[in-house]
């Protein structure tokens, strides 16, 4: 399925088991409200395989906002501080592909990560922000797609578990202007590519 803006994972599963009349869907790896983009669909007795397909790559396309830094690490947020941007298109460069391979990250606390049983998201909405611990992901490639300052747009190809948001704040981070994502569409998951979904 193509997500639209607005709508969470679990609404298109919802929609579509209206449209279908199903009950048995499930989809395979939950993209943010706000983004947009592939989102890989099981029916039927092809929910067994949800868990094979949540494991693989995935690409996306990310317009980072530098110069500005929010509590869900996307433009959706409270601002938490602005800042001068006052790097060279050399000094992102070189930021950006410090980031491409293994890297640690952790979880931002607006997420649907489950901690103790509880989404985090839902606790973070309740003022309640606790420890999480920094995972492992691997970023295979990052394209530089356009430049034009504060606004960095970039394609990333990434394994299962990667927040784009937290690689856009990390990037903010490494060059001392904070950043966030403004925008975010996911163009490819596995075989599965955006101009192919419904």
């Amino acid at each position: 399925m193509y997500k639209e803006r607005g709508f969470t994972s679990h609404d298109v599963v919802a929609k579509l088991r209206g449209i279908l009349h199903m009950k048995k869907i499930g989809h395979t790896g939950t993209l943010d409200p706000d983004a947009t983009g592939v989102l890989p669909v099981c029916l039927g007795k092809a929910t067994k395989v949800c868990g094979l397909l949540t494991d693989k790559d995935k690409t996306y396309r990310a317009v980072v906002k530098l110069g500005v830094m929010t509590n869900t690490e996307d433009m959706t947020g409270e601002i938490l501080a602005k800042h001068p941007v006052l790097v060279t298109k050399e000094q992102i460069e070189r930021a950006v592909s410090k980031f491409v391979g293994e890297i640690e990250q952790v979880p931002p606390m607006y997420s649907a990560l489950k901690v103790n049983g509880k989404k985090l998201c839902d606790l973070a909405r309740a003022g309640v922000t606790v420890e999480r611990q920094a995972r492992p992901v691997q970023i295979y490639s990052i394209e530089i797609i356009k430049m034009e300052l504060p606004r960095v747009c970039m394609r990333v190809r990434c394994s299962k578990g990667t927040y784009i948001r937290t690689l856009c704040q990390d990037i903010g981070e490494k060059l001392s202007c904070g950043a966030c994502m403004e925008s975010l569409l996911r163009t490819k998951v596995s075989e599965f590519c955006v101009q192919d979904a419904l």
